[in-house]
C-alpha cells in the first residue's frame, strides 16, 4: 500500500486540541505514520463452522426441485390448465414448506411469511403483465436476540420466477436453473446454515416473484419494508450466480463473483446530488460502502488454496503445486450490468443499501431461452449446433455454494456487528490541514463497542488505512480532507465490523466554505 510523505505526522501536530481523541496515543512524533493498513478481521469460529455446513449437494437438490415446476413464469399464477405440481404457485408453496421445514429443524426459530398481492395489468407499450396477476414473495425471518438491536435487519434475496423466449408463454418449459433458481438456492441454504446460530440483529431470507416482469415482487417488498419502518441496513441480491459450466466456455472465473453497487443513491434529490458532487462523494453511497464491506468479509473467510496437476496416464504425480486463488468478490462500480437491472435496484429506489451478486461471465444461450437445439455461433466464433435452455447441467453447484458461503458470512457478520455510526460529520469552520470527524453511537450499541476511522486517497477504490478511536466519538487526524475520503465504522469486542459511513460536512463559514450538505436519502 502506498505511504506518501503526507501520511507522516510532524511534531507540530503533537498539540492537538484538548477534548478530541487523536490518531495515536501517546501523541505522535516526527516520522510516525498515521494509522495502519487495514488488517483482515478475525474469524468468528461460529460463523466459520456454519459456512462449512453449506452443501453443493443440497443446492443441487434445491435447483433441481425448482426446475421440476416446469415453467415458473409469474403470469402462470392465473392459469387454471397447468398440470398438477407445475407453475409458479406450486413453486411458491414448496418454498414456503421448505422454509417451514428449516424452521422446524431449529425449534421454530424462523417466522415464515407470504407477501401476497395483485399486480395490475400493464396496458402501456412494453407492458409485461397482461391481466391482474397474483404474486407471492416467500420469506423467513430469523429474529435478533438482542432487544436493543433486533430492529436492525439484513436481507438476502433471489427471484424464483423464470421465463423463456416469450414473456407471455406460461406453458412451455422455462427451467431457470441459473436465472434464478441459483439465487433462490442461496437464500434457502443461507437460512439452513445461519438458523442454527443466534445474532443480535435480525436476518431476512427472501425469495421474490415477478423479477422477469419488471422487479414486481422486489418493488412490493421494498415498499412494504419502507412503509413498515424496517431498519434495513443491507440487501444482498443474488441473480445468475450459477457459474456457467458450458463446454468451451473459457471466460468464466470460478474464483470470482461480481458485486454491483450504485455510486450515487438512486433517490437523491437535486440538492443532494449537488452536495455529492461538491464534496467528491460520487463513489460513497451506502450501497458502495456495503460492497466494500463485503470484500473485507470475504478476505476473512476465504483463503488461497493449493492443488497438484493431475498425473498423466501412466506417468508419475507431478511435484509441482499450483496456487488456487481465494474465492473473492470483484467490485463493479455501477448499479448493475450495462443497461440492465435487478431486484436490488428496487431496494435502492426506497433508499436502502443493496448490491447484486452475479457470476463472472453470463452465457446468454442459457438465459431466457426456450429449450431447443439450433445452429448458432459457438464460443470459438464458428457456427455449430447449440443447445439453448437454462438447464441444471450448466450450473456449477460448487460455485453456487461459495456464493452462498460469502452471502452467509456477510449476513452473519453484519448481524453480529453493532449498527452503523450515526450523524457522522466533518465539522465546519476549519481551514487547516487537519481533519476532524465526529459521530454518534448507534442505537443499542453493546458494551465494548469501539469505532474505527478509515481513509483512502480520492482516486482509490477501497479503504486503505485505519485508526481506532476506541470508544471516543470524535477523532482529529493530521490528514487533509482535500486529498482523502473518510469513513467511520462500528466494531464489537469480537471484531465484527459494520459497513463504513462517510461523514457529511457541517460548514461553519470558514474560508472558502461551501454550503452544508443536505441529509442523505432515506
Amino acid at each position: 500500500m502506498l505511504k506518501p510523505a503526507y501520511l507522516l505526522v510532524f511534531a507540530a501536530f503533537a498539540s492537538l486540541a484538548p477534548g478530541l481523541a487523536t490518531a495515536q496515543s501517546p501523541a505522535p512524533v516526527l516520522g510516525q505514520p498515521v494509522g495502519q493498513p487495514i488488517a483482515v478481521a478475525p474469524v468468528d469460529p461460529a460463523i466459520a463452522a456454519a459456512l462449512k455446513t453449506i452443501s453443493p449437494d443440497q443446492i443441487h437438490a434445491d435447483i433441481e426441485k425448482l426446475v421440476s415446476f416446469g415453467n415458473r413464469s409469474t403470469l402462470s399464477s392465473m392459469d387454471t390448465d397447468l398440470p398438477p405440481g407445475t407453475g409458479i404457485t406450486a413453486a411458491a408453496d414448496w418454498l414456503f414448506s421448505e422454509f417451514t421445514r428449516i424452521s422446524e429443524a431449529c425449534g421454530g426459530c424462523l417466522e415464515v411469511k407470504r407477501d401476497n398481492f395483485i399486480e395490475p395489468a400493464s396496458t402501456g407499450a412494453g407492458g409485461r403483465v397482461s391481466r391482474p396477476t397474483r404474486l407471492q414473495n416467500i420469506y423467513a425471518i430469523l429474529k435478533g436476540t438482542d432487544p436493543a438491536q433486533a430492529s436492525r435487519r439484513v436481507l438476502v434475496t433471489g427471484h424464483y420466477d423464470s421465463r423463456n423466449n416469450d414473456n407471455f408463454n406460461t406453458h412451455d418449459p422455462a427451467p431457470g436453473a441459473n436465472d434464478d433458481a441459483s439465487g433462490t438456492a442461496v437464500s434457502l441454504e443461507s437460512a439452513r446454515a445461519l438458523s442454527k446460530l443466534k445474532f443480535p440483529a435480525t436476518i431476512v431470507f427472501l425469495t421474490v416473484a415477478g423479477e422477469e416482469q419488471g422487479l414486481l415482487g422486489a418493488r412490493h417488498l421494498a415498499k412494504l419494508a419502507k412503509s413498515e419502518g424496517w431498519q434495513l441496513e443491507a440487501v444482498l441480491n443474488n441473480d445468475i450466480v450459477g457459474g456457467d459450466t458450458t463446454p468451451g466456455q473459457t471466460g468464466e472465473d470460478k474464483n470470482a463473483v461480481r458485486v454491483f453497487s450504485e455510486g450515487v443513491p438512486g433517490p437523491a434529490t437535486l440538492p443532494q446530488l449537488s452536495a455529492i458532487q461538491t464534496y467528491g462523494m460520487e463513489s460513497d453511497s451506502p450501497s458502495r460502502e456495503l460492497a466494500r464491506a463485503i470484500a473485507e468479509v470475504a478476505a476473512t473467510y476465504f483463503k488461497p488454496g493449493t492443488a497438484r496437476p493431475q498425473a498423466r496416464p501412466g506417468g508419475a504425480q507431478s511435484a509441482m503445486i499450483r496456487v488456487v486463488p481465494a474465492f473473492h468478490p470483484v467490485l463493479e462500480f455501477r448499479r448493475d450490468r450495462y443497461g440492465r437491472g435487478g431486484d436490488h435496484t428496487a431496494f435502492n429506489a426506497e433508499g436502502f443499501a443493496a448490491v447484486r451478486f452475479t457470476e463472472w461471465q453470463e452465457n446468454f444461450d442459457h438465459q431466457h431461452q426456450t429449450p431447443r437445439n439450433a445452429m448458432g455461433t459457438l464460443q470459438d466464433g464458428t457456427q455449430g449446433m447449440i443447445e439453448y435452455g437454462d438447464f441444471l447441467k450448466y450450473v456449477d453447484t460448487g460455485y453456487v455454494a461459495n456464493v452462498a458461503r460469502l452471502n452467509s458470512a456477510c449476513l452473519a457478520t453484519f448481524a453480529s456487528a453493532p449498527g452503523e455510526p450515526t450523524d457522522v460529520h466533518i465539522p465546519g469552520g476549519s481551514s487547516d490541514n487537519n481533519s476532524i470527524i465526529t459521530w454518534k453511537a448507534p442505537d443499542g450499541a453493546p458494551a465494548g463497542t469501539t469505532y474505527e476511522v478509515l481513509w483512502r486517497e480520492t482516486s482509490a477504490p477501497t479503504w486503505t488505512s485505519v485508526v481506532s478511536a476506541g470508544s471516543a466519538l470524535t477523532l482529529k487526524i493530521p490528514i487533509s480532507k482535500d486529498s482523502f475520503l473518510f469513513g467511520v465504522r462500528s466494531v464489537d469486542a469480537a471484531g465484527h465490523r459494520s459497513p463504513a459511513v462517510v461523514p457529511l460536512p457541517q460548514r461553519g463559514g470558514g474560508r472558502g466554505a461551501a454550503p452544508a450538505a443536505p441529509p442523505p436519502p432515506q
